[in-house]
Parts: C-alpha cells; structure tokens; sequence
C-alpha cells in the first residue's frame, strides 16, 4: 500500500476541512494516509484528537508523495522540513497567488491521480545559506525561493560578490538573492528577471538602489555569493523564505547552490508562461 503524508497549513486549513477531505479521497484509493501539520509548535490546541497526526521526520520513510496544503509559503516551509529526501511535493493552494501549488482546492479530486503516478517530477535548485560574523558562521539555512537582506527605518550600504569579485556596491534598501523558483516572488517585485523555475541560475537583485548602475544579475550556479553589510546605523535582517535573522555591522551573507533539490510533481497541462500571466495578469 502506497503512503502519501498531508502538510495542512494550519493558519490555512484551521478546522482540517481540507484535510479530512484529501484524507477521505486517497483512503477509497486505497492509499495509507499520514497528516503532519505545518506549524503545528505554534498551535498545539489546533490538533484535532480524531487525526492521526505524526512528526514527519517519522513517517516520511517509504512515502511516496507529499501534500502541501496551503500555499506557496506552505510548500517552502515543508521543502526545508525534507531536506535530504527525494520524494515530490504537491501543492493544493488555499492561498492566493500560488506559483508553487499545482493544484487548487477546486481541483482536490486530481491529487488522487497524481498520488497513482500521474505527474512529471520539476526538480528545483535550492539555496545554502549562512551569515557569517566575526570570522564564524551564527546562521545556517536552505531557501527554494530566496534570501533577502534589508535595512529597517533607513537605507544599508552593501558590496555583493561573486567567487570574491565585486558585482555591486551601494547603498539601498537591501537585496534579494534568489533561485529561479524565486524569479517569481520578491526579486521579480524588486525588478528582477523572470527566470524558468527548473534553470539553475542565481539571481541578485537590488532593492530601490540609490545608484542608477546598480541592476539585477542572472549568475552561474557554480557561484559563491557573498553580500557584506557596512556602516550599519539601524536594526537589519535576512529573512530566508520567510524566516528572520537580525544582522549586525560587517556580517557577510553566504548564499551557494546547496546540495540538496525539491522536487516539485506537475500535474498541469500548463506551461510557465502561461501561469505568469493568469497569476501576474495578462497585458493583452
């Protein structure tokens, strides 16, 4: 019997309406059924006590699918939580953009047909990321879509590097190092380029430079970026896929292609292009 585990965002899914629906739909397939919520440390009493809920770290052996149910913030939370297994995620949006989620909740019914196998895998670069202070690594992460350093209150002078040669120096609100996967979200904002999510690139973009020179960059993947922060005068952060680190004067953030991929299970008949237009809106 084939095991597929449900990742319902808890902030998304707060009864398990969903859930209990996917659950419903892949058992009368005949599947063996696994719930490990996302964010569940942050609300124990949303744990309902009819569902067998487990920490994924203990039923992701054998799985042979995963289901993010929320939207795309929910699917990177549950990539980070599968570092080191191979196993695809299908994305059920309840959000509302969504570049991630194949599917949306209108279409629950299909995730029984791609749990069968129905689905081409979309392999996803991934991001190492660590901050470096002193000489000593303080932060250590992965990112699917990207990692952005910005100031609070006033603008932070920045000099970013690849293989330790200089590609930008200014001053601005900050940068967004990204993946392809992350062309589409805070870099794409920023005025960065789209790129195709399965490429391997690394993408830098500026945050509203004060230096009209300073534009977005499409790097190899084999780069090891490095963004020095400076003449730091008020509180700054990284914030990788969502989650915050406060960072102090002279750190220097550490971004390279990591090992480790995500692999995405397609199982729409749409290409990229097409979903950035009916997500971002077609000029026409």
């Amino acid at each position: 019997m084939k095991k597929v585990i449900l990742c319902p965002n808890l902030y998304k899914d707060k009864e398990f309406r969903v859930t209990r629906e996917a659950k419903q739909l892949l058992e009368e397939a005949g599947f063996a059924v696994k719930i490990s919520p996302e964010y569940m440390d942050e609300m124990p009493d949303a744990l309902p006590a009819d569902l067998p809920i487990c920490e994924l770290a203990d039923v992701i052996d054998g799985a042979s699918l995963v289901v993010s149910l929320g939207g795309d913030g929910t699917i990177m939370h549950t990539a980070r939580r599968m570092i080191g297994h191979q196993i695809p995620i299908l994305g059920i949006n309840l959000g509302t953009v969504g570049f991630l989620a194949e599917l949306e909740y209108a279409d629950l019914d299909r995730m029984v047909s791609a749990a069968q196998g129905n689905y081409q895998l979309s392999p996803r670069m991934m991001l190492d990321v660590s901050l470096r202070r002193r000489g000593e690594i303080v932060y250590s992460n992965f990112a699917l879509n990207d990692v952005a350093m910005h100031g609070v209150g006033q603008i932070i002078r920045m000099t970013a590097c690849g293989d330790g040669r200089k590609i930008l120096e200014y001053s601005g609100d900050g940068i967004v190092v990204a993946s392809p996967t992350g062309s589409t979200a805070y870099s794409l904002s920023a005025g960065g380029p789209l790129v195709e999510p399965t490429a391997e690139n690394i993408i830098l973009t500026p945050i509203c430079a004060h230096a009209l020179i300073a534009r977005s960059f499409v790097l190899a993947p084999d780069r090891v970026v490095t963004v020095k922060v400076s003449d730091l005068r008020s509180k700054a952060f990284i914030s990788v896929d969502g989650g915050s680190f406060e960072v102090e004067d002279e750190d220097v953030l550490i971004v390279r292609k990591a090992d480790h991929r995500t692999f995405i299970a397609n199982v729409g008949t749409k290409a990229f292009y097409d979903i950035v237009f009916e997500k971002l809106g077609d000029a026409k």
